[in-house]
């Protein structure tokens, strides 16, 4: 596979972070960031965005991030979190949360998507699709999701009737009905619309 991804963004910045996030269109559980600083030759053959790659290229992919990197680390904001301070907040806060816990400060960050509220110090730029486009932020989003779906896996083993085993808290079918057919737990998102009309669509599908 060739892989046209960027291994960096300027060459001028000496550290530059890659961040991303994942479980924003979640019901349940946790956002999850992180943040990755890669070395400026850094090349993968087929390092992605972690939603066209499979777990078993995912998990390989997160030892050999983790190796190669100057510095990673893992953001979280809670479902609580997400409550108080709506989901898009929550978002920017696990990847402050990430990079404030770097071991080396980058001089520059980029992010995925089209919108971030600045980290202090340190210049950025949001890139709409960006883990498709530059090494750093598909390795964050590999690592961000690898994280969460981990943690989705051992919530699953507790909280077993919401299919989260396999949909990690997002809205499938499975999860709505689990939700009314047992109630939420302590884990659901409380100011998301876990059982809108249109679940009645998922039943006669």
């Amino acid at each position: 596979m060739t892989n046209d991804l960027k291994a960096f963004f300027d060459s001028q910045n000496k550290f530059e972070a890659g961040c991303d996030e994942v479980g924003r269109g979640c019901l349940a559980g946790p956002v999850v960031a992180a943040a990755v600083i890669l070395p400026k030759a850094f090349e993968h053959e087929y390092l992605t965005d972690s939603k066209k790659l499979n777990q078993t290229k995912r998990k390989q992919l997160v030892k050999e991030i983790k190796k190669a990197a100057i510095a990673w680390e893992i953001g979280i904001c809670d479902h609580e979190e997400i409550d108080a301070i709506n989901i898009l907040n929550a978002s920017f806060l696990a990847m402050h949360k990430a990079l404030d816990k770097l071991s080396v400060k980058p001089d520059f960050i980029l992010v995925d998507g089209n919108k971030f509220k600045p980290y202090p110090e340190v210049k950025h730029a949001c890139i709409i699709k960006g883990d498709s486009k530059y090494f750093s932020i598909a390795a964050a989003s590999v690592l961000a999701k690898e994280y969460r779906d981990d943690l989705m896996r051992e919530l699953a083993e507790k909280y077993p009737y919401y299919g989260w085993e396999k949909n990690v808290g997002y809205p499938t079918k499975q999860h709505r009905e689990g939700i009314r057919e047992h109630g939420v737990s302590p884990f659901h998102r409380r100011t998301f619309q876990l059982l809108p009309k249109q679940l009645e669509l998922f039943d006669k599908n």
